[in-house]
C-alpha cells in the first residue's frame, strides 16, 4: 500500500500498488482493521473493472498480514449473510436488544412524516427543503439495501451528520453500519420513531443504485414498497418524485419511469406526491406524466420560492448521476419541496407556499 488518504466515520481512502500502478481503494476499518502504509492489501477491483460511476474504488477485502481485532461484543443479527464479508451487528429488534420490549409492542409511527426517495442523492436536498422552516427538526435517515450495504460508503451521510443536519441513521435489510440496525424497513421505521425519537424520517437506498432499463428491474422499485410500509404503520408517506429535463435517457425525462412505476404500480397505499412549481418545458412534461400515478395519491403542489438558495446551502455538493444542481435543478427542487412539505405536516398545517 502506497499511501493513506481521506477518512470519515467507518471508511478510509488508500492508494494501493498493483503491478506498479497506483489504484484508489476504500477500506472499512470496522471490517478489515486500519490500513497502514506498507501493508499488503487484498482487493476487489470489480468497480474499477466495470467502470462503475459511483465510487470508482477498489475495495479492501482484507489486510492478510494483520487481522482486525475481534469485535468488543458479539452482534445479534448477521447481515450480508453467507458472504465472506458477513457481519454480526447488535440488531435493535433482536431479542437480546435492550429495545426489544419496546419494539415487540410497537405498531405505529404515530402519523410521522416519512419522505421517500428513489436515489441516495436526494437525501441532502430533502433536508435542505425541510430546514427552510424547521431547522431544528430531529431527522433520522433510514437506509435500505438497494445500493451500498455499508453506510460507511456514504460521505454524504458522514458530512450531514457532522453538520448537524441528520440526527441519526438506521440501516435495514442487508445494509449495515447505522447507529441502529434493523431487520426490516418496518422495524427500522419503528426504531427511528420509538428508539431514536425521530420527528421526520427520510427513506432512500444507499449510494450505487442498480437499474437495467426495464420497467421493473431497478432497485428503486422499493420506494413503492416503502409507501406501503409507512401506511401499514400509520405514518404519512411523502413521495419525492425523480424528475429531470437534463437526463439524456428518455425514460428518465419528465417524471422518471422509476417514480411512475414505484408510486403508480407498486405503492398500494396513498402518499402525498409532491410536485414542485417549475418553469416550462419541464413543468408541462411533469404534468403530462402525473396521469401515470392515477387517482390513488394526494397531489401536493409546493412552491420552489427560496429553494435554490436553500439547496446551495447544503454541506455537501449536490450531484445526481454526475450532474450538479446547476445542470439538473429540477431533480433537486423536487426533493427539496418534498422536505418542505414534510416540515409543513410536522407543523400541523399546510405549507403556505403551496398553490
Amino acid at each position: 500500500m502506497r499511501s493513506v488518504g481521506n477518512s470519515w466515520p467507518g471508511a478510509v481512502e488508500i492508494i494501493a500498488d498493483v503491478d506498479g500502478n497506483p489504484v484508489p481503494a476504500l477500506a472499512y476499518p470496522p471490517l478489515v482493521g486500519t490500513p497502514c502504509v506498507g501493508d499488503v492489501v487484498l482487493l476487489n477491483t470489480t468497480a474499477l473493472d466495470l467502470e462503475l460511476g459511483t465510487g470508482g474504488y477498489a475495495l479492501v477485502i482484507a489486510l492478510p498480514e494483520r487481522l482486525p481485532e475481534d469485535a468488543p461484543e458479539p452482534g445479534y443479527l448477521v447481515k450480508a449473510r453467507y458472504t465472506p464479508q458477513q457481519v454480526s451487528v447488535p440488531g435493535v429488534d433482536a431479542q437480546e436488544s435492550p429495545h426489544h420490549a419496546v419494539l415487540a409492542d410497537a405498531d405505529s409511527i404515530d402519523g410521522m412524516p416519512v419522505v421517500i426517495a428513489d436515489l441516495h442523492s436526494a437525501l441532502p436536498a430533502v433536508l435542505a427543503g425541510l430546514r427552510l422552516s424547521l431547522p431544528s427538526a430531529r431527522v433520522v435517515y433510514v437506509m435500505s439495501d438497494g445500493g451500498a450495504l455499508p453506510i460507511w460508503f456514504s460521505r454524504t451521510v458522514a458530512r450531514l451528520r457532522e453538520a448537524g443536519w441528520l440526527s441519526a441513521a438506521v440501516t435495514v435489510g442487508q445494509a449495515f453500519g447505522g447507529d441502529v440496525e434493523a431487520v426490516t424497513l418496518h422495524t427500522g421505521l419503528l426504531a427511528a420513531r420509538h428508539v431514536l425519537d425521530a420527528e421526520v424520517v427520510v427513506v432512500a437506498q444507499g449510494p450505487g443504485n442498480l437499474g437495467t432499463g426495464t420497467r421493473w428491474g431497478y432497485s428503486g422499485v422499493a420506494a413503492g414498497e416503502a409507501v406501503n410500509a409507512v401506511a401499514a404503520l400509520g405514518g404519512r408517506a411523502v413521495a419525492s418524485l425523480r424528475i429531470s429535463d437534463a437526463d439524456p435517457r428518455t425514460r428518465h425525462q419528465g417524471i422518471s419511469h422509476h417514480s411512475r412505476t414505484a408510486y403508480g404500480r407498486v405503492a398500494l397505499a396513498a402518499a402525498d406526491v409532491v410536485v414542485p412549481s417549475l418553469d416550462e418545458p419541464l413543468a408541462g412534461a411533469v404534468e403530462a406524466d402525473l396521469a401515470a400515478l392515477g387517482g390513488r395519491h394526494r397531489i401536493v403542489r409546493v412552491s420552489t420560492d427560496g429553494m435554490l438558495d436553500a439547496l446551495r446551502s447544503a454541506p455537501v455538493a449536490l450531484s445526481t448521476m454526475g450532474r450538479s444542481l446547476d445542470e439538473d435543478p429540477g431533480y433537486f427542487l423536487a426533493a427539496g419541496c418534498a422536505g418542505r412539505h414534510a416540515a409543513a405536516l410536522l407543523e400541523g398545517g399546510t405549507d403556505p407556499s403551496n398553490r
